[in-house]
């Protein structure tokens, strides 16, 4: 079993954390049961991987909470829960060619032909009442630009509206938007694949901003410490993740619309915004004995945290090209993964916090709210920011807002358009004053509550 496969992956965390995979025996419903279990699981602070056994109707077992936790995240990239944020920067700078074998590493049944593909064998879960059906959730779209023929992977939403036939929104309008809006201009079919069941890595780099010319798969390589293995696709000219699960071929067709959603979106809220393009599916391809992998929908972490870590290193590499005292980064999964940063430094010029939060702010689009503080400020423990925010800062001097700028389409408080107003907020000290004192406990009396604690909690 290769150690880029989403079994390897669970066998390891189940292996390095035998909590953080639960194994659910009883039959289950796809229409919301899944995310139910998800969100009670998620109300408790547990988040481990979920393995469906029996889903009622279907032989295929579903896996979710693949990605909802750090340390599964970690331990995905082979490393502790405290050095996953500089670790994940880092690799995200170190690229590597994938490679490709020209069959799938295991035995698959391949059902090709309009008449021979039904979507309707897959165990795809309605996740909210209110969804407009069924939906895949963790289908990793992957495409050539019809320009360049570079290669981009990233997830999309598909509602399913027959047993061959998914709606699908390209909202983020990144390279896949890019690539899908060339061909039709050409008059051609975008051909691209869905794939699942991947290894938490994959999912990691495809999520990545690296430049035009770096395909995501090199990314994963960087991630994993080995290039990628990828396969040729069964009916395309396409290579996909060599050890997926489940891979649908096809094409998203040019110049057809077709309402899509709603959806219940890691905002919190159904979703009606779509760019409404629709995907034919012209062959599907399981391994043998199969996974379906699902990601749970609106604000579960299995959906949003591995936005938040990308962000998060992704913010760490573009300040510290001009921003030395960097300490950390956190994207809280309160502001949805996405549309909140916290960035701590220790300044050594004055402007720079000011110079962080537009350099933070034109990382991402999606963002919308940047909060900078001092080193001595937990960005991870959001009481501390909000500390900083009351005691550090003054309105009239320490708020930076730029109107107009692009946001995310969907973001319900933006334009149709997608266009938001952005917010930063310098909450750092003034620069050279040292201020009121901050309370701090030495660190012999803490580490003798700790133990004490620990003991009490034992007994």
């Amino acid at each position: 079993m290769s150690r880029q496969s989403l079994r390897y992956f669970v066998s390891a965390l189940e292996r390095a954390h035998p909590g953080e995979v639960v194994r659910i025996s009883e039959p289950v419903d796809l229409a919301y049961q899944t995310q139910a279990l998800a969100l009670e699981l998620e109300r408790r602070r547990r988040f481990p991987v979920l393995i469906f056994e029996q889903v009622r109707g279907h032989s295929i077992p579903v896996v979710s909470n693949v990605m909802a936790s750090r340390r599964g995240l970690a331990t995905a990239l082979g490393v502790g829960e405290v050095e996953l944020p500089e670790e994940y920067a880092k690799r995200l700078k170190e690229p590597l060619k994938p490679i490709v074998v020209d069959r799938p590493p295991f035995p698959v049944h391949v059902q090709r032909g309009d008449g021979a593909v039904d979507l309707g064998a897959l165990p795809i879960p309605t996740y909210f009442p209110g969804d407009g059906g069924p939906y895949l959730t963790a289908g990793l779209l992957t495409a050539r630009d019809p320009a360049t023929g570079v290669s981009t992977a990233g997830f999309h939403r598909f509602q399913v509206k027959g047993p061959n036939r998914l709606g699908v929104s390209l909202h983020s309008r990144r390279r896949m938007f890019e690539f899908q809006q060339r061909a039709e201009k050409a008059g051609r079919s975008l051909d691209c694949a869905i794939v699942m069941g991947l290894h938490p890595a994959v999912g990691m780099g495809s999520l990545s901003y690296p430049a035009p010319e770096i395909s995501k798969f090199e990314v994963v390589g960087g991630l994993f410490g080995e290039p990628m293995q990828l396969r040729r696709a069964e009916t395309l000219e396409l290579d996909v993740p060599a050890w997926a699960e489940i891979v649908i071929e096809g094409e998203i067709l040019p110049g057809v619309r077709e309402p899509e959603g709603p959806f219940g979106e890691f905002t919190g809220y159904f979703s009606r915004r779509s760019t409404d393009n629709v995907f034919v599916a012209r062959a599907i391809v399981l391994r043998q004995g199969a996974w379906f992998q699902s990601i749970a929908s609106g604000r579960a972490p299995d959906h949003i945290l591995p936005l938040g870590v990308l962000r998060e290193a992704e913010i760490s590499n573009a300040l510290r090209r001009v921003v030395p005292g960097v300490r950390a980064v956190h994207v809280p999964m309160s502001g949805g993964a996405s549309f909140t940063a916290y960035v701590s430094i220790k300044r050594t010029r004055p402007g720079e916090a000011k110079h962080a939060i537009s350099v933070a702010l034109g990382v991402d689009h999606y963002l919308k709210l940047v909060v900078i503080v001092d080193d001595d400020i937990d960005v991870f423990d959001e009481s501390d920011v909000l500390w900083a925010i009351a005691t550090r800062v003054q309105a009239d001097r320490d708020l930076v807002v730029i109107s107009g700028s692009l946001g995310a389409i969907l973001d319900p408080s933006a334009s149709p358009e997608g266009l938001t107003a952005k917010l930063g907020i310098d909450a750092t000290r003034s620069f050279g004053e040292g201020g009121a004192e901050k309370l701090v406990m030495s660190a012999e009396p803490m580490a003798w509550a700790r133990e004490l604690v620990d003991r009490i909690a034992r007994a």
